[in-house]
């Protein structure tokens, strides 16, 4: 245990605090099991390495950080390492990617059993697995999603400002004048396109050039170890996956023909609908239905994007449609707080109330004109009008 507390310290000491995620003050730190989802990449360990150094500064003594991937674990078991950190008067404990640990969710919930007086905060990228201990977990663990960061996370981290969230609300009623006092400290589109780019994982912070190389590596572990070992997809089709993928972010948007996908790919009809089920777990896709989804059968999704528009640039820079690349941000930043769903009359329908139609600065309203609540996302404009929205401002949701 010594040499993992002289690991910790150590980490304590080199964490950086000029930048801290949003999500960092909407936990409850004081629950007694709190879980921290996200993909790879997007920061957890930071997350709690900067919540402890600003919380526990003072009494170090009597919490503990280890990462369950140490080779500490390979020899040695968690629940007596738990035992004998109560039993020196520890009472926070952080578990960094805990789906190292064979049978990690019941010994947890054995923990949290065992344990009252002990807090414990757990993390996994693996969210597919994360996903597998719900029904052990769901009762005593709070949950929370690191989703990727935020435009407005990025401009804080990059330009060093400090922008505060808007609420969906605060932007649609007053977005005039939030976008004036935004551009009188800052020319958003100085960082957009990069933002859209590289911005959505942290890895930017370790070079720029390697950064779609990691990005690769992080999917291709979800689909060549994850899918088969967690939900036993036929490695045979991991390869037509990945086409579907770069197809996907190739699109304006992907309106999937489930029938023909399912008949080129030679799987029955329900096995790519599962499989489209898989990859939205994986966070690598989202799909956009009419109405929300009920519990049960599976559904054929009326569009599909990616979950980002950084996996659109890694698979087909050259090619990634604009159209495709202005949806699939607005989708990614509305869907994180937001129900979002498929449109007739226009792009997306938004918490059962708000219409959005997307595009270039020419977008004219006349296809929604008549339609309540109803607002244009206008890309290449700086300012907003009443009903003209600079699309860049969804970026500041989160």
């Amino acid at each position: 245990m010594e040499k993992l507390i002289e690991i910790f310290r150590k980490k304590i000491t080199s964490t950086d605090m000029s930048f801290v995620r949003s999500l960092e003050s909407q936990i409850n730190w004081d629950a007694r099991l709190v879980c921290i989802r996200g993909s790879r990449g997007t920061g957890k360990t930071t997350l709690i390495l900067q919540h402890i150094k600003k919380a526990f500064s003072e009494s170090l003594d009597k919490v503990l950080y280890v990462s369950l991937d140490n080779l500490y674990f390979s020899d040695n078991s968690l629940l007596d390492f738990v035992d004998s950190f109560v039993k020196r008067g520890g009472t926070y404990l952080f578990l960094d990617e805990v789906h190292k640990y064979p049978d990690w969710s019941r010994v947890i919930k054995n923990i949290y059993d065992d344990y009252p007086e002990l807090h414990v905060v757990f993390t996994g990228s693996s969210l597919l697995e994360i996903l597998n201990a719900r029904s052990d977990l769901s009762r005593r663990a709070l949950v929370y999603n690191l989703q990727g960061l935020s435009f407005r996370e990025y401009l804080n981290l990059i330009a060093k400002t400090d922008f505060p969230i808007l609420s969906l609300e605060e932007i649609l009623k007053n977005n005039e004048n939030f976008s004036a006092q935004i551009v009188s400290k800052i020319k958003p589109f100085e960082y957009f396109d990069d933002y859209l780019k590289h911005g959505y994982y942290p890895y930017f912070l370790e070079g720029i050039d390697d950064y779609y190389t990691r990005l690769n590596e992080t999917v291709n572990l979800i689909l060549e170890i994850e899918l088969p070992f967690l939900r036993k997809v036929d490695v045979a089709y991991i390869v037509k996956i990945k086409k579907l993928l770069a197809v996907i972010g190739k699109s304006a948007p992907f309106i999937p023909n489930v029938t023909e996908l399912a008949s080129s790919i030679q799987i029955a009809r329900q096995t790519l609908l599962q499989y489209f089920e898989y990859l939205e777990e994986s966070k690598l896709i989202y799909q956009v239905f009419k109405q929300t989804r009920g519990l049960g059968a599976l559904e054929k999704p009326d569009k599909i994007f990616l979950e980002n528009t950084n996996l659109m640039f890694m698979f087909d820079d050259a090619q990634t449609d604009i159209g495709n690349v202005r949806e699939t941000f607005v989708f990614n930043q509305l869907s994180h707080n937001h129900e979002v769903l498929f449109s007739e009359q226009s792009d997306f329908f938004v918490d059962q109330k708000y219409t959005f139609e997307v595009g270039g600065k020419n977008k004219k309203r006349k296809q929604i004109k008549d339609v309540s609540d109803s607002y244009i996302l206008a890309d290449n404009i700086e300012y907003g009008t009443e009903r003209r929205i600079p699309i860049w401002l969804l970026g500041f949701l989160y």
